[in-house]
Parts: C-alpha cells; sequence; structure tokens
C-alpha cells in the first residue's frame, strides 16, 4: 500500500494517509513533478490509460509522491527513473499548490515541488506507467497549453502560473 505525507499549506508534515484514499478524500498532500528540457524542447509523457486518474492525457516528464521520510530531491530522482527510465541531475525551482476534482471522485489536492533537469539522453519508459512519449517545442507547448483537452490540469497550472 503506498502511502503520501499529509501537509498543511507551509508544507509542514501533519500525518501520512494511503494514495488512494488522499485522492478519493481530497487530503493535502505533498507531491513532486519533474520537467525534463532538451535546448528548446520538453520532454510530455502520456500517461497510461489505465492510471487511477488521467489515463491518457499528456503531462510533463514525471510527477509522483515522495515515501514518508524520504527527501523530495531522491524521490523525484527515484520516480524519474522508474516512470522514464532517465537518470539525470535535477534542480529544485518551485513550490506551488493546486486543487482540482478528476473523474470517477477522484480529486488533486497537492503542495507540489517542481524540479527541472537539462537532459538528452535514452528514454525508457515503464510501459505500465506511459503509454508515449515525446519532445516538443516549448514555445509551441506553452502556447497551447491552458485549455487543452490533451493536457492534465497540473502542468496547465503551472502554465498559468509561469511556473513553467
Amino acid at each position: 500500500m503506498e502511502q503520501v505525507v499529509l501537509v498543511d499549506m507551509d508544507d509542514n508534515e501533519v500525518g501520512i494517509a494511503e494514495k488512494i484514499a488522499a485522492h478519493r478524500d481530497n487530503l493535502l498532500h505533498r507531491a513532486f513533478s519533474v520537467i525534463l528540457m532538451r535546448g528548446g524542447e520538453i520532454l510530455l509523457q502520456q500517461r497510461n490509460r489505465e492510471k487511477y486518474h488521467s489515463g491518457g492525457l499528456w503531462a510533463n516528464a514525471c510527477c509522483g509522491h515522495p515515501r514518508p521520510g524520504e527527501p523530495l530531491a531522491a524521490a523525484a530522482e527515484r520516480r524519474l527513473r522508474e516512470e522514464m527510465g532517465i537518470a539525470c541531475t535535477l534542480t529544485w525551482r518551485a513550490r506551488t499548490h493546486y486543487q482540482c476534482a478528476l473523474e470517477d471522485g477522484m480529486s488533486e489536492n497537492e503542495i507540489v515541488h517542481l524540479f527541472f533537469g537539462d537532459y538528452d539522453g535514452p528514454v525508457a519508459p515503464d510501459p505500465d506507467e506511459v503509454m508515449g512519449w515525446k519532445w516538443v517545442d516549448y514555445g509551441q507547448f506553452r502556447d497551447s497549453a491552458v485549455g487543452s483537452e490533451d493536457l492534465v490540469y497540473w502542468v496547465q497550472d503551472y502554465v498559468k502560473k509561469g511556473l513553467l
């Protein structure tokens, strides 16, 4: 059973919950997003249709939740390896909050830490997590992200806030 760290709005730990329960019960929890760039391009992944939410939509390189007691940077690097088969140096750049309703009674209510990296190597995604991936022109992506029906909510939120 995967667990997430529950936090307050200042990102102070206040407890632990089972991951699906946290998303079902709209509990504020800690998360991270990894954004990878290659020159003027950004790496996008298409979430596997079988994911517990947002299946089939395009997202940033990877997202996830640190395990209880796991440092954020280590969690981001771990998840990038697990999801995309990529190992690279990541740099923390921002923290934000977003909240939204998802399909099937699920929700996102997260304090998210954004990590960025430059990468120009092989990509070997886990097919249980990712059904597609592509490098896209960053300017075109940014200009068309907000309002896209094919892009997950949180990435659109990062663009709206000027974080991406």
